[in-house]
């Protein structure tokens, strides 16, 4: 588990994290949402352990990672699959970590399979690609089996099959019962594969629930419309004070009003539909509308 509470960081005159308070729970994945400068970077930096937070806490299982001498038996993190030595090789990267965190050699091995490396185990990093570089990333927040993972943007780089995998790992760690915390921009790739967010704007909580609880109240939904008079029926409608755009020769999208007024309208009126379907809500649109007021935050700066 990972408890973050009143979570404060500053640099200098600008405030990065302000008073941030949320946990993450084992057994699911949990999607860290955010604009660009919103604060994500930081908050994780400061649960690894890698900065210092101005105020507040964040602790892991109970104890701020800095103060676990091993720490990788207890949090695996992928926050930047650049931040390797390119003259190692696969094998050499993993063995230093896992003998400096008192793990077995032999699990050096067994993540490498694990995440597809097994036959580049003997090459040298700077010659893999980004895809590559992502896997042994992944691998090393792997190598010491903990119960609690982060992983920063870990679908960059991947082909389709790639994200397949992830999308399949990330749930499979869940169903392991371990707590599962993954910060993204691919909006779709967190709506399927994550079941709680996190979301943060200019530093602060936006929201801390479900996907779902959090798409259904965030974005306005829409209906669609067929009907053969449709651009009559926009006129209804639009008195009505619905906001209908036309989508072809006889189809309307319309907003601000409900799919059970259109009906009542439509037989009031003798229209004859031929479709009437409410869309449903989706991630992207109701983090673009949630956090439309924190876009501007250190702007350039995604600390």
């Amino acid at each position: 588990m990972i408890d973050v509470h009143h979570l404060t960081k500053r640099y200098g005159p600008a405030t990065a994290v302000r008073e941030l308070t949320f946990t993450v729970r084992p057994g699911r994945v949990t999607g860290f949402l955010g604009p660009n400068g919103a604060g994500k970077s930081t908050t994780l930096r400061i649960i690894l352990g890698l900065n210092d937070p101005t105020s507040g806490t964040a602790t892991v299982e109970g104890r701020q990672v800095r103060h676990r001498p091993r720490a990788l038996r207890h949090i695996g993190a992928l926050l930047d699959a650049h931040d390797v030595h390119g003259g190692r090789t696969a094998a050499a990267h993993l063995t230093a970590l896992a003998v400096s965190n008192g793990i077995p050699r032999a699990r050096v091995a067994e993540v490498l399979a694990e995440v597809g490396l097994a036959d580049a185990a003997r090459r040298r990093i700077g010659g893999f690609s980004l895809g590559m570089k992502q896997r042994l990333g992944i691998a090393g927040a792997l190598l010491g089996d903990p119960p609690v993972l982060v992983f920063d943007e870990p679908l960059n780089g991947l082909d389709p099959e790639g994200v397949r995998w992830i999308r399949a790992l990330l749930r499979r760690l869940a169903a392991e019962g371990r707590t599962v915390f993954v910060s993204s921009h691919q909006m779709r790739e967190v709506e399927h594969t994550a079941e709680d967010l996190v979301v943060i704007g200019r530093g602060e909580l936006i929201a801390a629930e479900t996907v779902t609880a959090f798409a259904a109240r965030g974005a306005r939904r829409s209906v669609t419309v067929r009907a053969p008079r449709a651009g009559a029926l926009a006129s209804v409608l639009a008195a009505a004070g619905g906001t209908p755009v036309p989508g072809g020769e006889d189809a309307l999208t319309v907003t601000g009003i409900t799919a059970a007024r259109i009906g009542e309208l439509a037989l009031r009126h003798g229209f004859v539909l031929h479709e009437l379907g409410t869309a449903a809500s989706s991630l992207e649109e109701a983090f673009m509308e949630l956090t439309a007021d924190s876009l501007d935050h250190l702007a350039g700066d995604d600390r």
